[in-house]
């Protein structure tokens, strides 16, 4: 996409607004994560390592509750790799903007997740691409580690996140993200399979499995639609 300079100086300045609205919604929930770790019998240090070291909410969150109901660790580990797996299939979106070299490209590794996949992949330029991926990925590693301490020490005095529609927020703000993507048919299509995938296996298969299932949707209509127009920040 070609755009004047200034053009391009305002998706940037678009991009990191998204970012850091993005980075605080999902910030904040990591009260509940705090709270609900030691309440499951993690001590401080052990439940920061988890938001230091996993830094995957899904997989923390699948984490604590197989160990808050008593299950093995194995199962707990079992449980939060298959919802961690997914943040694998991201790095082949990611890696051409990040810009990442040497020892950035662990750093690039660690804040590969949902959102700043979601929040880069939606922008119109490379560079703005590169600044949502950063301030989105950083953005949240820091907020959720900064909530993740204070839900571990205050627990229940600061209430139940859900209260605020906290738990809401970062889904409101992925659905504002996609949705300005769903303009083609095959878009609708990839967008249509992955719910159903989502909402006919989560009964029959362990979670994160469904998540696995429903990516290669994506692949698979791309490789049949064959070749196409690249994308916004690839052709810019």
């Amino acid at each position: 996409m070609d755009l004047a300079p200034g053009e391009r100086a305002a998706a940037r300045r678009a991009a990191v607004q998204q970012s850091l609205s993005v980075a605080l919604a999902t910030g904040l929930y990591a009260v509940s994560f705090g709270a609900l770790s030691v309440a499951a019998g993690l001590d401080l240090p052990q439940t920061m390592a988890l938001s230091l070291l996993m830094f995957s909410g899904g997989s923390q969150f699948a984490f604590i509750g197989v160990i808050g109901a008593g299950g093995t660790a194995a199962a707990a580990v079992a449980a939060a790799s298959l919802l961690g797996a997914r943040n694998g299939l991201y790095g082949p979106l990611v890696a051409p903007f990040t810009g990442a070299r040497g020892w950035r490209r662990a750093l690039a590794a660690q804040v590969t997740i949902d959102e700043s996949t979601a929040v880069s992949t939606a922008q119109p330029t490379p560079e703005a691409a590169r600044a949502a991926f950063w301030w989105t990925g950083v953005g949240i590693f820091v907020l959720w580690n900064v909530f993740t301490l204070a839900g571990a020490l205050l627990g229940d005095a600061l209430g139940d996140p859900r209260r605020y529609g906290l738990d809401a927020a970062a889904a409101a703000a992925f659905l504002a993200l996609l949705w300005p993507r769903l303009a083609s048919r095959p878009a609708r299509l990839v967008a249509a399979l992955g719910m159903g995938v989502a909402l006919v296996l989560p009964p029959l298969v362990p979670s994160g499995l469904p998540v696995l299932a429903a990516a290669p949707l994506a692949i698979v209509i791309r490789r049949r639609r064959g070749p196409q127009q690249p994308d916004a920040q690839e052709a810019a």
